[in-house]
């Protein structure tokens, strides 16, 4: 089934991974008051996963989500990461490039799961920590996570004959909606895309198709994607935060190339007078692969920023603007070409 077939509330989704404690130790009451924050400016698509803060992303989005109508809401999470009851260091764990975003998250030891059985179980989890009986559609999340080592190759073998296996089955038993990759690379989804003998239905792409970085998808992916029908979720079209003022992009230090260029960007903006989360949102939007954007948030009026900003109107001038000064790829759909 097809995401945007699913969605009743337009293409802006909550992606809840802050909700786990990604970067700084986020109070209860503040996480709850952003999923109703979510909730009461229209959001009805909320994605999370296990890996958020060990389990504690979905806790809280159960917790949040527990009084809300199941039938009115689009819920979506991952597997291919076990939480189990022994307790680690989050601070000590190995995640390769996502280094230690979850340091404040729950102790509970994380363990890499791609077989069929662990994704059964995964989403078993997943149920009783969200306290619902159902989730929509389910990504197997970061299976290349450092796609070129031996490691993760494996990981996609794994995978392959194991996850996706799995997750079809559930799909054609109406236990699941859909399922895809959850992955912030490109490569793995092309490689699923020439699969014959799976057939996933959509993918969650994070920070691959965002103002900063888009190319690679502009290659391949997305075009076959839109000829194929296959709906793209795009995760982190604020590259990590840097697009909304924040201090990191793809998890670490801002490099000085991309600082400038958000500069670049950011005087765009103040000349035709568009706010720059308007600026992400639009661009990655008018994609005809994308059927939804899921920024994160961990306050209340971020959520509400998104919302206005996807509200926003936006002169073309702007998206001309863009192309004409090189900060977009010539062969990137904007709005104005609608």
């Amino acid at each position: 089934m097809r995401v945007r077939e699913s969605l009743r509330s337009g293409p802006l989704g909550f992606g809840t991974a802050p909700l786990g404690n990604m970067f700084r130790d986020i109070p209860e009451d503040e996480a709850l008051a952003t999923v109703d924050a979510a909730w009461a400016a229209g959001t009805r698509l909320f994605d999370t996963a296990p890996f958020y803060g060990a389990g504690l992303s979905e806790i809280r989005l159960g917790k949040a989500l527990r009084d809300r109508p199941r039938g009115e809401y689009v819920l979506t999470t991952k597997v291919g990461r076990l939480i189990l009851d022994e307790v680690e260091d989050p601070g000590a764990r190995d995640q390769g490039e996502k280094g230690d975003i979850f340091r404040y998250g729950r102790p509970n030891k994380i363990v890499l799961d791609y077989s069929a059985d662990g994704t059964r179980r995964s989403i078993e989890d997943s149920l009783k920590r969200l306290q619902v009986d159902r989730i929509d559609f389910v990504w197997v999340h970061d299976v290349a996570q450092d796609f070129h080592g031996d490691r993760w190759i494996g990981m996609f073998e794994t995978a392959r004959t194991g996850a996706f296996v799995a997750l079809d089955q559930l799909r054609d038993e109406g236990v699941i909606r859909g399922w895809g990759l959850g992955v912030n690379k490109v490569e793995p989804v092309e490689i699923l895309l020439d699969l014959a003998e799976v057939r996933p239905d959509a993918t969650l792409l994070a920070g691959r198709y965002s103002l900063l970085d888009h190319e690679r998808a502009l290659q391949r992916l997305m075009p076959t994607a839109a000829a194929r029908g296959f709906d793209i979720v795009v995760g982190g079209p604020y590259s990590s935060g840097v697009l909304a003022g924040g201090s990191h992009f793809e998890y670490g230090a801002i490099p000085p190339a991309i600082a400038t260029k958000v500069e670049r960007i950011k005087a765009l903006c103040a000349q035709f007078d568009v706010p720059i989360k308007a600026a992400a949102l639009g661009f990655v939007l008018a994609h005809p692969a994308v059927a939804a954007v899921i920024p994160g948030a961990s306050k209340p009026e971020r959520i509400r920023e998104d919302h206005a900003a996807l509200a926003a109107s936006v002169p073309g001038g702007f998206w001309q603007s863009l192309r004409d000064e090189g900060l977009v790829a010539a062969s990137a759909p904007l709005p104005i070409d609608r």
